[in-house]
């Protein structure tokens, strides 16, 4: 991310803006991830809500696959938004993602403003490909 500065404010935009599209009528809570690659190419993912809960997507998953399916391989940072302005950290299976495509820098748009994370602040001790071992 060559400038910083417009990269996070462009990010935060993006999350926020599709956040809007998000489908989640059981919940009411719309979510919204932007991605960025090291091309600089951004993009967008929402929560999709279901009503067998488990077949939830969320926008940060939304947000990879949507790069990963555009042919992207190396993935910088990505951000997330709520539309109701609270502070929203990505799940469990979201950090497991986000550490299997390299993303590694978090940005959380909440209630002071976007705050940078790291993912191993929020994911310390990961585990990834590097760890079974083999060739």
């Amino acid at each position: 991310m060559k400038d910083e500065r417009l990269d996070l404010e462009v990010l935060v935009a993006a999350a926020r803006d599709v956040a809007k599209k998000a489908y989640a009528p059981y919940s009411r809570f719309r979510v919204g991830a932007a991605v960025v690659t090291e091309q600089a190419a951004v993009y967008t993912g929402c929560n999709v809500e279901n009503a067998a809960y488990g077949s939830t997507v969320c926008a940060e998953v939304s947000a990879i696959t949507s790069a990963i399916s555009a042919g992207e391989a190396h993935l910088e940072a990505i951000a997330v938004a709520a539309l109701d302005g609270v502070d929203v950290f990505p799940c469990g299976n979201c950090r497991q993602v986000m550490r299997e495509f390299g993303v590694d820098k978090l940005i959380v748009d909440g209630t002071d403003g976007p705050t940078v994370y790291t993912l191993d602040d929020v994911f310390p001790h990961s585990f990834g490909p590097e760890d079974l071992g083999g060739d």
